[in-house]
């Protein structure tokens, strides 16, 4: 059991969010994925991307957790923005899925060890952002050898070697607690090539000897300590107010089509309003990660939809498009999404344009140590371990 506190942030996350691929030279044989099959069935005859990362997250939410929660609400864009700069060795911009799991909250099944997988592998951004600001902590006993199990178990990691797959755990009791012994499981992890990163909320030393450190070094990974209850310092810039302003016209560029069309559309509100409610800064940041290619909502979105050359607009029934579509001809109705797409990109263009102006007044005024910890401890992780795959970071 622990005592109620404030806490940190993600990498990642996800960074992400759509299917991600790691870093492959060699092209090699799949078999072609139908996009948007709950509305038609389209014959791709282009080869998919290959190159992934799978980045699960382990967080405790017993009760001294909350800053460690609050944390990864807000670092998650910094984790997505950062991935928008990665390349792999064959040029070509990989992409992002995270997963989430959280344990040791006394709300959770006994019997399910105290453990919930609360997403499965996403690239869905707003999903992800979703889950995050759905936890909430209670005290629980904490099981890592058992969380570490179970989202080997249960998440689909696939088999590609030149895959980078990552497991990043946060906590602040004895690594060794539970029945299942973690040494089990992180060798489990080694023999499928996922590296174990541990992330202890407290004194390095006390982490070391809880057998945290061991965790990580058994399978190559990271071991960090950091204070979870660290206040985040967020330096506020001439350029936010605008940029949120763009986020508003962005979001206006939106098709909705399909079952999923209007609800996606409010959980897109929603969570720019969760970011904008922990603080401004962080509702930048996620109109940021929008103005980028890991934002693509092409299962319920025209626009994201059109730039699928297996796309075709006269394969939507009638009652799956927006009310604006309705009774248009096909050519009407291309002309219309591309208007949208247009001013999009203009949009987009002008967010990322503004955002590095921003960085650099934050570079400038940025003192050390005021970047958010588990921001800080993933991205240092993330960056080492994908160099072994051969990524490179270039804006």
């Amino acid at each position: 059991m622990k005592n109620t506190r404030k806490i940190l942030g993600l990498t990642l996350m996800s960074l992400a969010l759509t299917s991600m691929y790691g870093c492959e030279n060699k092209p090699k044989k799949t078999t072609t994925e139908p996009v948007l099959a709950q509305v038609f069935t389209p014959i791709n005859n282009k080869a998919p991307k290959n190159n992934t990362v799978k980045i699960a997250l382990l967080l405790d939410t017993s009760n001294s957790m909350d800053g460690l929660i609050n944390q990864a609400k807000s670092q998650l864009w910094d984790i997505v923005n950062k991935f928008t700069y990665a390349k792999c060795g064959n040029e070509q911009r990989p992409e992002l899925q995270i997963a989430l799991y959280q344990y040791g909250n006394d709300n959770l099944s006994s019997r399910e060890g105290y453990i919930q997988q609360v997403l499965n592998f996403s690239g869905d951004l707003d999903e992800i952002s979703e889950k995050l600001f759905s936890l909430t902590t209670n005290g629980g006993e904490e099981f890592c050898g058992e969380v570490i199990h179970t989202s080997l178990k249960q998440l689909n990691w696939g088999e590609n070697p030149d895959n980078l797959k990552m497991i990043f755990i946060a906590g602040n009791e004895p690594f060794t607690q539970g029945k299942l012994n973690y040494k089990d499981a992180v060798t489990n992890a080694k023999e499928k090539d996922i590296v174990v990163n541990t992330i202890f909320c407290g004194n390095y030393e006390q982490g070391v000897n809880s057998d945290w450190k061991n965790g990580a070094t058994l399978t190559g990974g990271e071991y960090i300590a950091i204070d979870h209850n660290k206040k985040i310092v967020h330096i506020d810039t001439p350029y936010d107010d605008v940029i949120i302003q763009l986020n508003s016209k962005l979001n206006k560029t939106y098709i909705s089509y399909g079952a999923l069309g209007n609800a996606k559309m409010e959980q897109q509100r929603s969570q720019d309003h969760n970011a904008y409610e922990l603080e401004e800064a962080v509702a930048v940041k996620r109109a940021v990660s929008k103005s980028s290619r890991l934002y693509n909502n092409k299962k319920w979105d025209l626009v994201d939809a059109s730039d699928d050359s297996s796309f075709d607009i006269a394969m939507v029934e009638e009652d799956e498009l927006p009310t604006e579509l309705k009774g248009k001809s096909k050519v009407e109705m291309e002309s219309f999404i591309q208007e949208k797409k247009t001013e999009r990109s203009k949009i987009q263009s002008e967010i990322q344009t503004l955002n590095a102006k921003r960085e650099k007044f934050i570079a400038e005024k940025q003192k050390d140590g005021q970047k958010g910890e588990l921001e800080n401890a993933m991205l240092k992780a993330i960056q080492k371990q994908a160099a072994k795959k051969d990524y490179k970071w270039e804006e």
